[in-house]
């Protein structure tokens, strides 16, 4: 649950004076949405948030910086064709980010599955993935959620330049260490809370 986010959001609307219902009709929602807002059961997504920002008027960036302090714990995922790689990979996520759920996917159809079902706060990928592309994946995840961060993984520098064409949040060459996870978990376009240290 986000109780920051909704206890900000319910004293913008008390500030501005408008009920619930009243905020939901200019919302275009049922004000029992902007219950479970307030109520911390439910994080507006990605759309709704520039529209509750001009509601409220507000600065849209403070409420996507709250959504993003969210106090669960932040999906993330990784796929890499090799299950060896793959393995070293969640262990080095999981060192990382202790308070993360952190699911890994051999299959990029999976991941798409896994991310329609859940928000995914960051998605580590492979660039090679068998018949495969990590850049078409990539794409398929923001579609589902523009504010997943994307990194890419891979063992080719040749790839930067298309992995920079698309909206990823960063670029690590194989393997895996704490210390490149930490270095790009510093430049996402989406910060979160990793429940890491040195961060």
């Amino acid at each position: 649950m986000n109780v920051l986010f909704a206890e900000t959001l319910r004293k913008l609307r008390e500030e501005k004076g408008i009920s619930q219902k009243e905020l939901g009709k200019r919302m275009f929602v049922n004000h029992s949405t902007i219950a479970r807002w307030e109520n911390a059961s439910r994080l507006p997504d990605a759309t709704m948030i520039p529209r509750l920002a001009s509601c409220l008027g507000v600065d849209v960036n403070t409420l996507f910086q709250l959504a993003a302090q969210s106090e669960e714990s932040p999906n993330v995922i990784m796929v890499d064709d090799s299950k060896v790689i793959l393995a070293d990979g969640l262990a080095v996520l999981g060192e990382v980010m202790p308070n993360a759920t952190i699911t890994g996917f051999i299959w990029p159809l999976e991941a798409i599955e896994y991310a329609k079902m859940n928000r995914v706060a960051l998605a580590v990928l492979d660039i090679e993935l068998g018949s495969s592309s990590g850049l078409d994946l990539c794409n398929k995840l923001l579609e589902i959620n523009p504010r997943t961060n994307i990194v890419f993984l891979t063992a080719y520098g040749d790839y930067s330049l298309d992995a920079w064409k698309t909206l990823a949040s960063g670029f690590i060459l194989k393997p895996l260490t704490p210390e490149g996870v930490k270095e790009q978990l510093k430049r996402l376009r989406y910060p979160f809370s990793t429940g890491g240290v040195d961060v």
